[in-house]
């Protein structure tokens, strides 16, 4: 049994360093836990969701590349009441240390350190800051108490055909819920012992008790040849040690999910996941339930109005069917299909716009045509213009084209007629 008794103090760390490549252009100009998602959240709000309602909010948030859009976000929307210790605070890069930047996740920790020695908690949650998802935090921390674990890590069910896109983790023995290995995307996975077509994939989620979290990232920052990553390098020390345990995310309750959601988790970390997820909240019957009341995902989107449906040109009237349209926006006689449009967008008359994405403050303009595309923040689309109809003519002007198909227009790019 573990050490703890009552209620364990907890502070939470979100990891929110990543650069965010493999989202360009989407990354070109923020941080990937900055990117928007489903028309009103950035995509860290899952995570600080998922931490507020588990009651955990004395809350870190480890910044980095570019992260001014990050930093801003959090200041504006995650302003929680001070007067029982409740906090989100964005903590940068400080070469506290030495004078180089976060060579990875444990050294982001390592770096980082100081945040611990003032808050003196009992245990550490470490959680990603780019996935999207809904996770009760408090079932994985009494699970770690009860094992006595030095790490407990959260994993999700993947076929085990997926096992070399993932941190694949190995269970036996006698306690099926301690980690036999640890295997790095591997090619030849054995699938678990209760479900042999399925593996248990890594959600990048850890839990562990202060002291011991110390220990381990300073002695990572000693060994030779480390890459000072969480799931590389300080996971696998613990399963040499016998000291690491998995918490099966099946087992996780969500009041108000229902069966087609439970267990949903989506690391949209490329375009065509990203866009996949997305393209999921807007189905008929939604794989992730936004409108789950009672585990909500909390935002700030503005003072916007609501958003507003008219006639336009010569009587046009609005089609829209499968879209979730946010506050602010305006679509005036247009065609609207299975797509997510983010606050104060306007689509002019005769406009059709099908399995699109759009971020805030984008203009359609009329007879304009958006088919299979993601257009980022302030894009223009000038009147007449079609995007993600001719995939070479999007590449001759400058747009990433994904090789499923998938137009994305970066922040602010201009769109030639």
């Amino acid at each position: 049994m573990s050490k703890h008794s009552g209620n364990p103090k907890v502070l939470a760390i979100v990891l929110a360093g990543g650069e965010g490549k493999r989202l360009m252009p989407l990354t070109a100009d923020r941080a990937k836990p900055a990117v928007p998602f489903g028309g009103i959240y950035r995509l860290i709000d899952f995570a600080l969701s998922n931490l507020a309602n588990s009651g955990y909010r004395q809350i870190v948030v480890l910044t980095q590349y570019k992260s001014h859009s990050l930093d801003r976000h959090i200041s504006k929307t995650w302003r929680m009441s001070t007067m029982l210790g409740n906090y989100v605070t964005p903590v940068p890069a400080q070469q506290r240390i030495d004078k180089n930047w976060y060579q990875g996740s444990a050294d982001a920790i390592y770096q980082s350190l100081n945040l611990v020695y003032d808050e003196k908690p009992d245990i550490v949650v470490v959680v990603g800051a780019d996935h999207v998802y809904r996770m009760d935090f408090s079932h994985m921390v009494r699970q770690h108490i009860e094992t006595g674990a030095g790490v407990t890590v959260a994993a999700i069910r993947q076929p085990i055909s997926l096992a070399d896109q993932f941190g694949v983790i190995e269970v036996g023995g006698d306690d099926v819920r301690k980690i036999q290995a640890w295997r790095e995307k591997p090619k030849d996975a054995k699938g678990l012992p209760d479900s042999p077509d399925e593996v248990l994939a890594s959600m990048g989620n850890y839990v562990f008790d202060a002291d011991v979290l110390v220990d381990a990232v300073t002695r990572d920052a000693e060994r030779e040849g480390s890459k000072r990553d969480m799931g590389g390098d300080i996971v696998p020390d613990f399963v040499g040690r016998g000291e690491a345990y998995v918490y099966d995310f099946k087992d996780n309750p969500i009041p108000g999910s229902l069966d087609r959601d439970r267990g949903y988790w989506r690391d949209v970390g490329t375009i065509d996941s990203y866009y996949e997820a997305q393209m999921e909240l807007v189905s008929i019957h939604p794989v992730f339930n936004l409108y789950n009341y009672e585990w909500p995902i909390f935002t700030d989107y503005g003072p916007y109005p609501p958003a507003k449906f008219v006639k336009g040109s010569k009587g046009s009237k609005v089609e829209s069917l499968n879209t979730a349209v946010s506050p602010g926006v305006v679509v005036s006689g247009a065609s609207i299909t299975n797509s997510v449009l983010s606050p104060r967008c306007h689509i002019h008359s005769f406009a059709k716009i099908t399995d699109s994405v759009l971020l805030d403050d984008v203009d359609v303009g009329r007879n304009a045509v958006v088919r299979r595309a993601i257009l980022d923040k302030n894009v223009r689309v000038p009147d007449g213009v079609s995007i993600g109809v001719d995939r070479e003519a999007d590449l001759a002007r400058g747009f990433m084209v994904t090789d499923s198909g998938i137009t994305v227009v970066g922040k602010g790019q201009v769109v030639k007629p």
